[in-house]
């Protein structure tokens, strides 16, 4: 058997160093819980950032990669395949869109929203090609591309990588009154995380999405919601906009949808907005796979069945509840919506999360000084409670 620290080694020997995970190693996983070579068994709060809503190894949706891979697993987009049809219709009547563009990642969704818009800014809105505007927050986290970090406000993630892409403005995120006066006669979409991720789960004011809806219709802007990590249940509604009702233009989709198993990603939209494209103005060779679609579409019919939405509003509702009653002066905010949940400290988080681990919890710092738990839309109460237990002992204040 490989140990751990093996493992570690030889990953940073040949790897790049473009991330420092934690002195975890996961060999195995079911549901809830992972284990490392040496058969120590962890609870997983951070879900892959929420890709792992369906926890690991759903029976089901294993079940339906199996049989996919018995099939055909890739057909390039040069050919129709029989299972792109039922993934086009399942995630039409989950977003309720007419259309949807499937691609890989999230931020190749995000950059197909972004073509996206471009497009239909200049054929459609009427703005001159090259001087479209798409409106962004500031503090956002929508990929790592070089379209997409120009939109950062992170250094770290900009140093080093121009020059950038131009078209871009930042506004601070939750001020809606920010947003309208960015506005120009060039602007054609307002690009939004409804909820902040990796900034900390920044949750904005609230009427804040529907001001932002009206200001958008009312200028003949596009609506964007970035909601690879917040959509498919994490917030406890099916998508984190439609805790204020609000529909955007676009859906840009991700994580969670790959079932915990296949990178899936895709943007939904209607078809006066996707009808831009025509036969070879954007594609990917492995967006619309069918084992991807295969996946999928189990994974958006168990999340219909099983109302993973449901399940996530009350079990966060429970989580943050039990969380608030930790007494740690370090602690300064307990915030979140369902089962995306951000504990923040006055000081540098990442002794508790060490702390955490020890105690066999994985979850993971962001913006230095909040926590984000984000478990398995599938934890059990039971689950919760042990995960609880653990999490008020590496908590616990000296």
């Amino acid at each position: 058997m490989r140990s751990s620290k093996h493992i570690i080694d030889k990953t940073e020997k040949y790897g790049a160093a473009n991330y420092k995970p934690k002195d975890i190693v996961i060999e195995k996983a079911r549901g809830v819980m992972v284990y490392n070579p040496e058969g120590e068994e962890f609870f997983d709060m951070l879900s892959a950032y929420s890709a792992l809503n369906f926890g690991h190894g759903h029976p089901e949706i294993i079940a339906a990669a199996k049989e996919q891979l018995d099939k055909v697993t890739l057909t390039s987009r040069a050919f129709h395949n029989s299972v792109l049809c039922d993934f086009y219709e399942n995630l039409c009547a989950l977003t309720g869109k007419e259309m949807a563009l499937p691609m890989n990642t999230g931020a190749e969704a995000v950059e197909t929203a972004i073509k996206t818009a471009r497009r239909w800014g200049a054929d459609v809105k009427g703005v001159d090609d090259h001087c479209q505007e798409i409106i962004v927050c500031e503090n956002n986290f929508h990929g790592r591309t070089i379209t997409i970090i120009t939109m950062s406000t992170d250094d770290t993630a900009r140093r080093g990588f121009g020059p950038f892409t131009p078209g871009f403005v930042k506004v601070k995120f939750g001020d809606a009154n920010a947003l309208e006066a960015a506005i120009t006669p060039n602007t054609v979409a307002f690009l939004v995380e409804p909820i902040q991720g990796e900034a900390g789960i920044i949750i904005p004011p609230d009427g804040y999405l529907k001001k932002v809806r009206e200001i958008c219709t009312a200028n003949n802007v596009l609506l964007i919601a970035d909601e690879v990590q917040t959509g498919f249940a994490r917030t406890g509604d099916m998508f984190a906009c439609q805790h204020e009702n609000v529909e955007p233009d676009i859906y840009v989709l991700g994580k969670a949808l790959g079932g915990g198993v296949m990178p899936v990603s895709a943007i939904a939209a209607n078809a006066d907005i996707l009808g831009v494209f025509e036969p070879g103005s954007h594609g990917s060779t492995f967006g619309g796979n069918p084992l991807a679609c295969a996946v999928a579409v189990k994974a958006m019919e168990i999340l219909v069945r099983d109302d993973y939405p449901k399940q996530a509003r009350e079990k966060g509702d429970y989580f943050i509840r039990k969380l608030r009653e930790i007494d740690n002066k370090d602690i300064v905010d307990i915030r979140g919506r369902g089962l995306f949940v951000g504990v923040e400290f006055s000081i540098p988080a990442l002794c508790y999360v060490k702390k955490l681990i020890a105690n066999g919890v994985l979850a993971k710092e962001t913006h230095e000084k909040t926590i984000r738990f984000a478990p398995p839309i599938i934890i059990t109460y039971d689950e919760l409670d042990k995960a609880i237990e653990k999490i008020k002992i590496a908590f616990k204040g000296d």
